[in-house]
């Protein structure tokens, strides 16, 4: 209890020793102990603060700017040339007959698909009993032995085979399967075998190459060929030796082309018919297997469209089966400044004769002209224009059409001659967007080859394009003059 009566004692001095004095706590005897400040409430807003909040707002601006602008896709232009881009499908139209089964019964083919043969040699015989199969009894080891001749034949089928296989064209498996038979049916001991006696032999009545794939289009002609000639959708040919081997009076058994001749054709452009059209030879390749030739060509019309045609007097034997061949046609590329199609519009200027203007002797590209123009009282108003020459064309200088209204005068400097602006004074030209600058500029460009993607235009054009110039992809997103 003493020890806490001396406590309370000892603060009670303390206190008393202690006053207040404006804010500030001052000893009994007047000596300053300290200082109280107030705190500043705005210590975070300085220089750093600021200049961070700066960028971050024009941060936010940019940003929003970048998503709700239109984005333009470029193109840099390239020196180059349009090469293997003429491919297209070629419908081969040959001379082709029909050969009718003249009797019912079961079919037996000897002369493989593709092949050439004679007049009046056997192509198949048919029998009203179901023959022995000597293919079944080379494979049960009773037919004889065969000749040298026919196992060089099976080697060189196989081997073919494997040379050309594809794992996406499974109908070749059934093509080498009918192949084989036919060699071994063929052969000399085979051939006894599996006709015996029979007196149903069909022969070829003409020579020719035997083909067992049947379409429908043996009889079209160059007169009826339409753009539904080319389309794969609807077409269904059928392998008569794939068929079944049953067969009636009437039936399809075989095909010959009989003509060493055959023809190509296929569909042209305008553009493609203009370039095309005093040639009498074209070089061309067959996709197929690479295969490059040179054949007399000519442009032929009829009710449906224009066609190329390309006569072959040759290599029949390689293609005999096929009725569409992709094939590229080697045209002499020419060589410019290459750029999409895409790219390319057209747009609309005022024509001004080259006397009446003054050239930029600093500029070529500019030109001034004393324009005479009239208010809606009738007023005339007579005044220097100045404006950027697009291109020049028939003696005369391209300028913007919001330069010049229909009904103005532009007077010949130092005479009294005008030229009159009508609407005969509009001329169309071809051209790009440059957009170098962040603007899209219009430049003229003059087209020396083209296919259904790019262009080659001309080089070195003073009022056209350079290499690596950047210019608008796609030409009709944008307008004139506007800022990328």
């Amino acid at each position: 209890m003493d020890e806490e009566k001396s406590s309370i004692r000892a603060f009670l001095f303390s206190v008393n020793r202690h006053k207040i004095v404006g804010g500030d706590i001052v000893l009994a005897d007047r000596r300053k102990v300290t200082s109280i400040k107030q705190y500043n409430r705005f210590a975070w807003l300085n220089i750093g603060t600021i200049l961070f909040g700066a960028i971050f707002i024009y941060m936010i601006i940019t940003l929003f700017s970048y998503l709700t602008s239109k984005h333009t896709a470029s193109y840099e232009v390239t020196v180059g040339s349009i090469s293997g881009n003429y491919r297209y499908t070629a419908l081969a139209l040959k001379t082709e007959t029909i050969i009718p089964a003249g009797y019912s019964g079961y079919v037996t083919y000897y002369a493989r698909d593709g092949a050439r043969i004679g007049a009046d040699r056997t192509v198949c015989s048919i029998d009203e009993q179901l023959p022995a199969s000597a293919a079944a009894e080379m494979a049960a080891g009773t037919g004889e032995e065969l000749s040298a001749i026919d196992r060089s034949q099976l080697r060189d089928e196989l081997f073919a085979y494997s040379l050309n296989y594809s794992g996406s064209a499974f109908q070749e498996v059934y093509n080498l399967k009918a192949n084989l038979q036919s060699i071994l049916l063929n052969s000399s001991s085979s051939y006894s075998a599996a006709t015996g006696g029979l007196v149903n032999l069909v022969n070829a009545p003409v020579s020719g190459f035997v083909v067992y794939t049947i379409d429908g289009m043996e009889s079209l002609t160059e007169e009826n060929i339409s753009p539904d000639s080319f389309s794969k959708n609807q077409y269904r040919p059928v392998n008569v030796r794939l068929s079944g081997n049953a067969v009636r009076n009437g039936d399809d058994l075989f095909k010959l082309i009989t003509g060493e001749t055959w023809y190509l054709y296929f569909p042209i452009s305008s553009d493609l018919k203009i370039k095309l059209q005093d040639r009498t030879s074209v070089r061309f390749r067959f996709l197929k297997d690479n295969t490059t030739f040179s054949a007399a060509f000519s442009v032929i019309e009829n009710a449906y469209g224009s066609y190329g045609r390309i006569t072959l007097k040759n290599s029949l034997v390689r293609y005999a089966d096929d009725r569409y061949l992709e094939i590229e046609l080697l045209m002499d590329s020419k060589k410019g400044l290459k750029i999409p199609s895409s790219a390319i519009t057209e747009r609309v200027f005022y024509r001004i004769p080259e006397e009446y203007v003054i050239t930029n002797p600093d500029n070529s590209g500019e030109i001034t002209f004393l324009r005479e123009s009239y208010r809606t009282n009738g007023e005339a108003v007579v005044n220097y224009v100045t404006a950027s020459v697009y291109a020049k064309v028939d003696g005369g200088c391209l300028v913007d059409t919001s330069l010049l209204n229909e009904g103005d005068y532009i007077q010949m400097a130092n005479t009294s001659k005008k030229h009159k602006v009508t609407l005969s004074n509009l001329y169309t030209i071809q051209g790009v967007y440059n957009i170098n600058q962040g603007y899209a500029q219009f430049r003229q460009v003059t087209v020396i080859d083209s296919n259904e993607e790019f262009c080659v235009v001309e080089p070195f054009s003073s009022y056209g394009l350079a290499a690596h110039d950047y210019i608008a992809l796609n030409a009709s997103e944008i307008q004139a003059d506007e800022i990328i």
